[in-house]
């Protein structure tokens, strides 16, 4: 029975981005927050879950892409298409496209899924932005556009601004980006600088910047990770 409880931990991180996925078409915004946070637990807990019962399988891998993929691929696409206006669509769809560019993300982080199945370089490190990350991202921006925090939902919601974003985060998903992972070896300060600097910096923006400090955190790690990468190649 023990071999089976990660794998239900993993359905259970589908089953939340499920709820989220339909709190984003019927508005509840603050729901969409929720669920996603307690699917991101879920998907931290299976792991651990399955390391502390000594229990792996291939099945277990195969579960935790799937869920994954509507967690954090699906969701983050919808909340890009719910941004441009996607869920306010009437008549022919074909006559606005632009709400379904939210979706390239979408495609992306299935791409990067299968990718990480097969790529035996990501032990220690990301290659590429994780999509939990990219999730971040696009959860800040959702809540930044529907609280108008700092005015500036209608900047969020511009097409020529968002459209950039969506590419951007989706590249960057697939790119050979290195980006460090949040496993210590150890606690010491020399080698984890980065670790604990974003760490800080994280919980500052939620104390001042509140909802906006999702995406700005996730842009915080993007620039540490340049740097970080930086130091390793001049070392």
């Amino acid at each position: 029975m023990k071999k089976h409880i990660p794998n239900i931990i993993t359905l259970i991180n589908l089953l939340f981005g499920c709820f989220a996925l339909v709190c984003i078409f019927y508005g509840r915004y603050n729901w969409v927050f929720i669920w996603l946070l307690l699917a991101g637990l879920a998907d931290f807990a299976d792991g651990l879950v399955a390391r502390i019962l000594n229990v792996h399988s291939p099945l277990g891998k195969e579960l935790d892409s799937l869920a994954d993929m509507v967690s954090f691929g699906v969701v983050p696409g919808a909340m890009y298409f719910a941004i441009l206006g996607g869920t306010n669509l009437e008549g022919d769809l074909t006559q606005n496209w632009i709400p379904f560019m939210g979706f390239v993300v979408t495609l992306l982080s299935c791409y990067r899924l299968a990718k990480f199945n097969l790529d035996t370089r990501q032990t220690e490190d990301f290659i590429g932005l994780a999509t939990p990350s990219s999730t971040v991202f696009a959860t800040g921006l959702y809540l930044m556009y529907y609280y108008n925090s700092f005015g500036w939902q209608n900047i969020i919601s511009n097409p020529l601004f968002l459209i950039p974003v969506i590419l951007i985060m989706s590249y960057l998903l697939i790119s050979e980006f290195r980006m460090f992972s949040f496993k210590f070896k150890s606690f010491q300060w020399k080698g984890n600088e980065f670790k604990f600097g974003l760490i800080v910096v994280a919980v500052l923006q939620m104390i001042f910047l509140r909802e906006a400090a999702f995406s700005f955190t996730v842009l915080t790690y993007i620039i540490f990770a340049f740097f970080d990468n930086l130091r390793k190649k001049r070392a």
